[in-house]
């Protein structure tokens, strides 16, 4: 299973970016999708995640600001960030947990990272 994470980029404050992440591989499901960032020194940390039921959660850092959604059928997940802010720069990183078909098992992959940067 690959996560390929795209949509990054350089913009201005109060701009807006949207991620994609698209899996692909040997996947009979997809359980939950989330967005992580981390920023040099620092632990990565949660931005949101969505339930193959649509459920959302989000850090209380961009709770009105980003909206999470995903389309089950391409395995892709969407980050929509608006009203982005200087302290949103970080490499964004795209996480799901995925029931492998061949195997069955429940496993946790990682994409490669997309680089947010917001100027003041």
């Amino acid at each position: 299973v690959q996560l390929q994470a795209s949509g990054g980029g350089l913009v201005q404050a109060g701009g807006s970016l949207r991620l994609s992440c698209a899996a692909s591989g040997s996947i009979a499901n997809i359980i939950r999708m989330g967005w992580y960032r981390q920023t040099p020194g620092k632990q990565r940390e949660l931005v949101a995640i969505i339930t193959s039921g649509g459920n959302t959660n989000y850090a209380d850092a961009v709770k009105g600001r980003f909206t999470i959604s995903r389309d089950n059928a391409m395995h892709t997940m969407y980050l929509q960030m608006n009203s982005l802010k200087p302290e949103d720069t970080a490499v964004y990183y795209c996480n799901a947990e995925v029931v492998v078909r061949t195997s069955r098992m429940e496993l946790g992959y990682w994409g490669q990272g997309t680089q947010v940067t917001v100027s003041s």
